[in-house]
């Protein structure tokens, strides 16, 4: 296990349990009381956890973890989940991807598909993003049009969000708009631990002809803080074979295109 999963793996114990010590911790994880000691002082130093004699408490962490730490979590799902959306897209098409590790798998996808490359008397591909980090990985390819939204950059997920974002997406129409969500659930729809991500990703929904929401199968039939939107707007909801049958028999029944990968 590297660093990153270590801190991901102590940060959710931490975020269910409150405390934990040491000697727990390694055990957990199966190594060294040293390097978990490590591990404690370096997220107390970023101010991630408190350091106590002995372990460490949750203090202020949050459950909605940043970026760099969900990276090791449902890796193959996410990429499998990823694949199957991007080949929804068509070439000449306007889409929207917000930020997160599994639209980030989606904007790879699409990177890769060389059928999406603009030929003559035709238009390539447009990607409208507030995610600086899908930005950043799509700008190098020179068959995309990468548009970024403006707005103030929240460190945990890379995006932008804010009243600055909203002046380009109100005059902007989306032919798709691709949503990564903290949850969905039949009646409260999709979700989104922070009120101003849900905002600006509820922009893009309301500027998209189609709406497909993109969750692994932990964050089916949850709820977050946020709604982004109410589940009849979601046209296509892409997951993994983890999301409970209950809960894909009630999207289906909705009239939701269910994709499972």
């Amino acid at each position: 296990m590297d660093r990153y999963a270590r801190w991901n793996t102590l940060l959710e114990i931490l975020a269910e349990t409150g405390r934990i010590t040491v000697e727990e911790a390694a055990e957990r994880l199966g190594v060294s009381q040293a390097t978990i000691r490590r591990d404690f002082d370096q997220l107390s130093q970023q101010q991630m956890i408190t350091r106590t004699r002995g372990g460490a408490v949750a203090g202020g962490i949050s459950y909605d973890l940043p970026l760099r730490y969900k990276t090791a979590r449902h890796v193959e799902e996410k990429h499998r989940i990823g694949t199957a959306a991007a080949g929804l897209v068509s070439p000449g098409q306007v889409i929207a991807l917000n930020g997160g590790t599994t639209i980030t798998e989606v904007a790879r996808a699409l990177a890769t598909r060389t059928d999406l490359v603009a030929t003559p008397g035709s238009t390539g591909l447009t990607i409208v993003t507030n995610a600086l980090n899908i930005a950043n990985e799509l700008i190098v390819r020179p068959h995309l049009k990468v548009v970024v939204v403006g707005g103030v950059v929240r460190p945990q997920s890379y995006e932008l969000i804010g009243p600055l974002a909203a002046p380009i997406l109100r005059e902007i129409t989306l032919d798709i708009a691709f949503l990564g969500v903290d949850a969905i659930d039949m009646k409260l729809g999709a979700t989104s631990h922070h009120e101003g991500e849900a905002a600006i990703n509820a922009l893009m929904a309301a500027r998209a002809r189609k709406v497909v929401v993109i969750a692994d199968g932990s964050k089916i039939g949850g709820h977050a803080f946020a709604r982004i939107c109410p589940t009849d707007r979601v046209h296509t909801l892409v997951t993994d074979g983890n999301a409970p049958p209950e809960q894909l028999r009630g999207f289906e029944e909705a009239g939701i295109r269910v994709i499972v990968v």
